[in-house]
């Protein structure tokens, strides 16, 4: 089981602009990687790192994705996105199970839900989604599957209420469970690829069983 420590993002604003979270994020490294190839008909790997950091009311996520082929159709909160290029972020803030999935497209359009598996797992409220900051190097207008050695990027800062079935308080000292992910499901070269390894038959990211460790530092 893989963990990364979290560490608190020094930042000019409580507040910051995506701008300087976008830069911030990007000192930390070349971060962690999204590289395991789970299963065998889905062989093609894209380059996916992300860095991840946290401060007083968000947490922080950056994604550095190079492909083959790009996708952005959707732009409706909670469309799915997945069939897009999408990165997602999954994560469970207690021991009771419940997670949210959190997943993206390049230009930024966001699908969430909860729950504890995909047999119960319900879409969240569109003001909770779209209460996470973006920014991404794609812009924000949709645009169909277009072919080469593409590279996009995407931050993101998500604001702790949008854990609303949790309180969580000030993350200093505290653990997480956690995936992070690239697919496309729909797009001419699908894939599905993890941070921490998933020991299913098939593609299933909804499995709380295979998540990783966060440790906020």
């Amino acid at each position: 089981m893989k963990t990364i420590e979290v560490s608190k993002l020094n930042t000019t604003e409580r507040i910051p602009s995506m701008a300087e979270v976008s830069a911030r994020l990007d000192e930390l490294g070349k971060g962690h990687a999204i590289d395991t190839v789970n299963w065998k008909d889905f062989s093609y790997k894209p380059g996916v790192r992300f860095n991840i950091a946290w401060g007083e009311n968000e947490i922080y996520l950056k994604y550095y994705v190079r492909e083959s082929n790009v996708k952005a159709e959707k732009s409706k909160t909670n469309e799915m996105v997945c069939e897009d290029s999408c990165v997602e972020f999954f994560v469970s803030p207690s021991d009771d199970g419940l997670y949210y999935n959190l997943e993206f497209n390049p230009i930024g359009t966001a699908l969430m839900g909860s729950g504890h598996g995909r047999h119960d797992s319900t879409r969240a409220d569109a003001r909770i989604v779209d209460g996470i900051r973006r920014l991404t190097s794609m812009g924000d207008a949709p645009f169909g599957e277009i072919r080469g050695d593409l590279q996009w990027t995407i931050t993101l800062a998500i604001p702790l209420e949008t854990f609303f079935h949790h309180k969580t308080g000030s993350l200093k000292g505290k653990s997480f469970r956690a995936n992070f992910y690239k697919c496309g499901d729909k797009l001419s070269n699908p894939h599905f690829v993890t941070w921490n390894p998933v020991g299913t038959e098939k593609p299933d990211y909804h499995r709380p069983e295979h998540f990783g460790i966060l440790k906020f530092v």
